[in-house]
């Protein structure tokens, strides 16, 4: 018979404070060029805790390059995080680039065009 968790929400709030945790790590003490303002949008984490999507997006500079810098630098913020949290597994951190807020824009500019072309035509 599978134990109930007495805490059925842990993998979001580990996820949670994962999230913070590299946002002050990358901000303040990983040093790649590659790797300039990072947003991270959102952490994935596996039940066993063995692995976590961080998904970021970018304000400036090459989607691709930062990925390979932060996938790099990926052991040194995991060991930046086995010293933060308090679990037994800190997951092998796996970085991709979000295009959300790309999408979202594109979208929306899409949307001008068509109340735009819509007025003129009226």
């Amino acid at each position: 018979m599978k134990k109930k968790s007495s805490t059925p929400n842990r993998g979001f709030r580990v996820a949670d404070q994962i999230q913070r945790d590299l946002t002050e790590l990358i901000a303040r003490e990983l040093k790649d060029p590659r790797v300039g303002m990072v947003t991270i949008q959102a952490v994935e984490v596996t039940p066993d805790y063995a692995h976590a999507k961080v998904f970021f997006s970018l304000l400036v500079g090459d989607p691709v390059q930062t990925a390979e810098g932060l996938n790099q630098a990926a052991g040194f913020l995991r060991a930046g995080l086995f010293k933060r949290l308090h679990i037994h597994t800190v997951p092998t951190l796996h970085f991709i680039f979000d295009q959300t807020t790309e999408r979202a824009a594109d979208m929306n500019a899409l949307i001008a065009r068509a109340v735009a072309s819509r007025a003129k035509d009226n």
